[in-house]
């Protein structure tokens, strides 16, 4: 392979993330328009958001171990494959139910393409361009995620909400065109016996707990009862042989930066979801006001992702992404003196460092959960900082309206929300440095390529 075709993989991978975390985010922004559309109640319509994570959180995990046996190439071609007909048969949905069933075929598809991602990069580039690959491919996961809620508006707005559902397809196309050209010919496993029970408990946590928070938001502090239903569904997973691969994986240096990737994946949609908020509400800027104020943050990760990439390659991957928490985390600290009184720029700059860390922090941060782990587990590695993520793009928005909800819905409570952001983000850093002086100072993989 030509150092040319190296990079191809890599860019595919990165229009696949941003796309499926893009879905993560993109269609609450519709949720309004097709209440009035389908003729349903806003209650209904959270399911269009949960239809897709449940799924995902549910199969990332079991379709990791999957891809510890099976081929990158057959399975990326499989999902994206899988995910844009999913995609297509959201946008021509003509009531709720399909809606909500086209979302729960999308979020499954999603969860295999979180998992194989991270296959693909791994060997595709070589040892020296790792960091740079991880790079471009993981700053466009939070990146998906913040630019979600305007590009959804643009869309709808300007073409109907079919449209935030058709625009994955020639993303998909584009992907398949890629992998077929590039990546070697491989064989497609049937997953193993235990893969469908490995799913259901996943999935049985994955909805209590997130069922408990999207409904505490919306209907009532009551419904957080729901959420420690999560653990006996969990413990029963922990005992069963499926969990031996993540086991594993927490007794390796890998395990200090997934649990770093779902605390800043936790404070990024935090903040990218009280923003707008206290920008309309406190300030009292006009919608596109707020969008603009709030481009600083997607922003400012595009710029920084390559230069983590590069200090990742040069001067070492968990350097650059401890600097990198450290910084995102600085900025969370300030978003906690939000007042009354603030021009929109005062929050924009604080926003930006809040990008600025999160584009160092997450190629870096990628590379050293890679080598981190055996290269045995690499597919495992690689979906469970996936999980790791969603999990936190997940939990942040619920637990902020918790804490602004208890609160009254006051500035106060606002504050107290971002407090949170901040600490989650700052909490990763001794993670991070527990093994410090082991890390390799270059961002390489124990890969098998």
């Amino acid at each position: 392979m030509s150092d040319r075709s190296h990079w191809w993989p890599v860019v595919g991978c990165g229009l696949v993330i941003f796309m499926a975390t893009l879905d993560t985010s993109i269609v609450a922004v519709a949720l309004p328009r097709l209440e009035r559309d389908f003729g349903v109640p806003t209650s209904a319509t959270e399911w269009v958001v949960l239809g897709y994570l449940l799924p995902l959180i549910a199969l990332t995990l079991p379709a990791g171990r999957w891809l510890d046996r099976t081929g990158p190439r057959s399975a990326l071609l499989f999902a994206v494959t899988g995910f844009a007909l999913a995609s297509v048969a959201a946008g021509l949905a003509p009531g709720l139910e399909w809606l909500v069933a086209a979302r729960l075929a999308q979020g499954a598809f999603a969860g295999l393409l979180f998992a194989v991602i991270p296959m693909v990069v791994v060997r595709s580039v070589p040892d020296g361009a790792a960091g740079r690959a991880s790079a471009l491919v993981m700053t466009l996961g939070p990146l998906g995620a913040v630019s979600g809620p305007p590009l959804g508006g643009l869309i709808v707005e300007f073409w109907g909400w079919p449209w935030i559902f058709y625009i994955n397809v020639p993303v998909a196309v584009a992907v398949v065109a890629i992998a077929v050209a590039t990546l070697p010919p491989d064989g497609l496993r049937a997953p193993g016996r235990d893969f469908a029970g490995e799913t259901v408990l996943l999935g049985g946590a994955a909805t209590a707990l997130l069922v408990s928070l999207s409904f505490t938001a919306s209907h009532g502090i009551g419904w957080l009862a729901l959420a420690p239903a999560a653990v006996p569904f969990v413990l029963a997973w922990w005992r069963t042989a499926a969990s031996r691969p993540v086991r594993a994986l927490a007794r390796t240096p890998a395990a200090g930066p997934i649990a770093a990737v779902l605390l800043n994946a936790l404070a990024i949609s935090l903040v990218e979801f009280l923003a707008p908020f206290y920008l309309q509400e406190t300030l009292g800027l006009s919608a596109l006001g707020t969008a603009g104020a709030i481009v600083a943050m997607p922003v400012a990760m595009v710029l920084a992702g390559p230069a983590g990439g590069y200090l990742g390659d040069r001067w070492g991957a968990a350097r650059t992404a401890f600097l990198g928490l450290a910084i995102a985390g600085t900025g969370g600290l300030l978003l906690v003196f939000a007042g009354g009184g603030w021009h929109p720029a005062d929050l924009s700059w604080r926003l930006a460092l809040v990008g600025l860390g999160t584009g160092l922090f997450a190629g870096p941060n990628f590379a050293t959960v890679m080598s981190g782990a055996p290269a045995g587990l690499h597919g495992s590695a690689g979906a469970a900082q996936s999980l790791a993520r969603q999990l936190g793009f997940s939990l942040g928005p619920a637990l902020a309206t918790t804490v602004w909800a208890l609160a009254d819905y006051s500035l106060g409570g606002l504050r107290g929300a971002f407090a949170l952001g901040a600490v989650a983000t700052l909490a990763a850093l001794p993670v991070l440095a527990r093994d410090f002086p082991q890390r390799k100072v270059r961002a390489t993989f124990l890969s098998g390529k």
